[in-house]
């Protein structure tokens, strides 16, 4: 069991976690190559901060998110992950990721992206 973090504010929740939460929070949170000790660890969603308000950013950050998570279908910790976008206001991209763990368990994780 790992510290579990908070996903709105980056601390230490108070309790633990057995799921992907933590993972799955760092690899969206963390920009790509951000981490010294794991250089593919991270995604390239700080990247839309500077991006215009488009409609082509849904997809595009949809698709920064798949990339980051990857790493845990490789390693066999998930078996699939699927990112979805909504729209919660100008300027902000609510991402709703869902992962299903490699015991079958299906988690719900949200992620705000900042947009220009």
């Amino acid at each position: 069991m790992d510290p579990l973090l908070d996903p709105i504010t980056g601390d230490y929740a108070g309790g633990t976690t057995d799921t992907l939460a933590n993972a799955v929070y760092l690899r969206l949170m963390t920009p790509l190559g951000g981490w010294w000790a794991d250089p593919e660890l991270g995604s390239r969603l700080h990247l839309l901060s500077r991006s215009k308000d488009t409609s082509q950013i849904d997809l595009i950050a949809c698709q920064y998110a798949e990339q980051a998570l990857q790493p845990l279908l490789r390693d066999g910790r998930a078996r699939r992950v699927g990112v979805q976008a909504q729209r919660p206001g100008s300027g902000r991209l609510l991402l709703l990721v869902e992962v299903e763990e490699a015991g079958g368990q299906t988690r719900h994780f949200q992620h705000h992206v900042r947009i220009a």
